[in-house]
């Protein structure tokens, strides 16, 4: 039986950590209710239901706009982070970052998993992820490339940064965020797709879509 990799601790997500989608919202930053752009990484939690190891299935809630992004996520070990995972970071459709989107962001799983964690030195180090382009295909048609070269804070700085506040712990994992498509937003799935995320030292994250199933 093929076993991959799936979290052991706390999977968070960074939002705005693109330069492309930062510069379309930075206009709104300086708005209500917060009146100024964030100071620190804007998190957000992809709780245990939305796993989705990687070859299996994902359902779609019916009559709800769904998009994907690639994404790659940093896992933490004893001493610091281990390695690095690529994920298929799902969500229903949503226009405002202001609120917790737990409702769009938590639903059943709504985060496909890559099937291995690279060891961090294998990649080159934190530094080493510049150079990482991740591919998004979608029934084999490529739909986005997102290049950790246009990250706002890069790894080493969003981990440093997020340290300020936080601890994390062993087994848990951090995303560096996911990039927007050129026109704001972000690639559609519909029942029937297959996406597949991949990058150079990977194995590919790929996963089906399917209709969801109401008893």
């Amino acid at each position: 039986m093929n076993i991959h990799w799936m979290p052991e601790g706390t999977v968070y997500g960074t939002l705005l950590n693109f330069q492309r989608e930062h510069a379309r919202w930075a206009p709104r930053m300086s708005e209500a209710p917060y009146k100024a752009p964030p100071q620190a990484p804007v998190l957000y939690i992809k709780t245990a239901n939305t796993f989705t190891a990687a070859g299996h299935s994902i359902a779609l809630p019916a009559g709800q706009p769904v998009a994907v992004a690639a994404t790659l996520g940093l896992v933490m070990g004893d001493t610091g982070v281990a390695g690095a995972v690529l994920f298929n970071d799902v969500a229903i459709v949503h226009e405002s970052y202001y609120r917790p989107p737990v409702k769009f962001q938590c639903v059943d799983g709504f985060l496909g998993i890559g099937p291995e964690c690279v060891p961090l030195q294998r990649l080159g180090g934190l530094d080493g992820l510049a150079g990482l382009q991740l591919e998004l295909r979608i029934n084999g048609v490529h739909r986005q490339t997102t290049a950790l070269a246009e990250l706002v804070r890069d790894a080493a700085t969003l981990l440093a940064d997020v340290n300020e506040f936080m601890t994390l712990r062993c087994g848990d994992v951090l995303m560096l965020g996911s990039d927007c498509l050129p026109d704001g937003s972000r690639p559609l799935v519909h029942a029937g797709d297959t996406v597949e995320i991949s990058a150079t030292g990977f194995k590919p994250a790929v996963h089906r879509f399917e209709p969801e199933v109401i008893a």
